[in-house]
């Protein structure tokens, strides 16, 4: 293989950039040219593609977005707009691709697969939701992002003895509330995998407040429902001044941690080795400590493993 390209697709996460310069730099590394391809699947239907060099990827391990800049494209869902990228790619003699991102990205990585073209994914999202891996790039800077901005809320909370709801990302998943949330000291996490109910929620608010207490903060992953939805209802419940804080894309941006940049380093690598190995429609992911390649068949058939051990330790540590 001589001549490959990066994407980066859906949502971004930090640590991204630091995966596109491990790409870049490894494919140079073994004399292989390698190629940007910007906006995503749409920049590659438009091609929007530029050679990479090693200066093209310095300085940007530290900075959290993409600099390859990220879209979502309706177009390449249909089999014209992939064979319009399966063009530019054969136009330019790319042979293989790698792609960062989430669940969306990769199935349309496994498009191109089935087409022939050999694809490589590298999960990066921060809501942790990707099977077949213990992690994935951003989940960690944005479970720290949350924590600072939990003990920043805690602060005021405090002054002025009111329950704060917290709203964080997690559609379909609650890694981050749990994470955050246990990290946090948090009276109480809602997620869309366990089932709660607000008598309890309640009861356990007005416990702490029996004993002295002077605020408490309540994690909703936003896959639940809003933070203003489970904030009336614990107001009613409870009586309790309570107020709503929704952190949103702030959890997307930022610094990636030293953890993001090590794996992304890891995950960007391994993919090039995947592809040097001729292998195709595999992810990269992290199991047991170990960067391994798992089809993606299997990323798409097994439901995310939720740490459910961790949300009923931080019941038991918030009493």
């Amino acid at each position: 293989m001589n001549r490959i390209a990066v994407l980066t697709s859906g949502g971004d996460a930090p640590g991204m950039n630091a995966a596109i310069r491990a790409v870049v730099r490894k494919s140079i590394y073994h004399q292989i040219d390698i190629y940007g391809i910007y906006r995503g699947y749409q920049g590659l239907i438009e091609d929007d593609i530029k050679e990479l060099k090693v200066h093209s990827v310095a300085d940007i391990i530290q900075r959290g977005g993409t600099v390859l800049s990220t879209a979502r494209s309706e177009e390449f869902r249909s089999k014209e707009g992939q064979q319009k990228a399966i063009k530019n790619l054969s136009n330019r003699g790319i042979e293989g691709l790698i792609v960062i991102g989430g669940d969306g990205s990769f199935r349309g990585s496994m498009e191109l697969a089935k087409q022939g073209i050999k694809v490589i994914g590298i999960p990066g999202t921060i809501d942790n939701d990707i099977p077949g891996t213990d992690q994935t790039i951003g989940f960690d800077t944005a479970v720290n992002t949350v924590i600072s901005l939990i003990d920043k809320i805690r602060d005021t909370a405090s002054s002025h003895d009111r329950t704060f709801v917290v709203e964080v990302m997690g559609r379909h998943a609650g890694d981050i509330a749990v994470r955050a949330g246990l990290a946090g000291g948090a009276e109480s996490i809602v997620i869309p995998e366990a089932a709660y109910n607000f008598e309890d929620i309640s009861a356990r608010l007005k416990k702490g407040y029996s004993r002295g207490k002077k605020h408490s903060i309540i994690i909703v992953a936003e896959g639940v429902g809003s933070g203003e939805m489970v904030a009336e209802k614990i107001k009613k419940h409870t009586g309790l001044d309570t107020r709503v804080t929704v952190l949103g894309h702030v959890q997307r941006g930022g610094t990636p941690t030293a953890y993001d940049r090590w794996l992304a380093s890891l995950m960007g690598a391994k993919a090039v080795d995947l592809l040097l190995e001729s292998q195709s429609g595999l992810m990269v992911g992290i199991v047991n400590q170990q960067i391994v390649g798992i089809p993606f068949t299997q990323a798409f058939t097994e439901r995310p493993k939720l740490d459910l051990d961790a949300y009923e330790l931080s019941k038991i540590l918030s009493i």
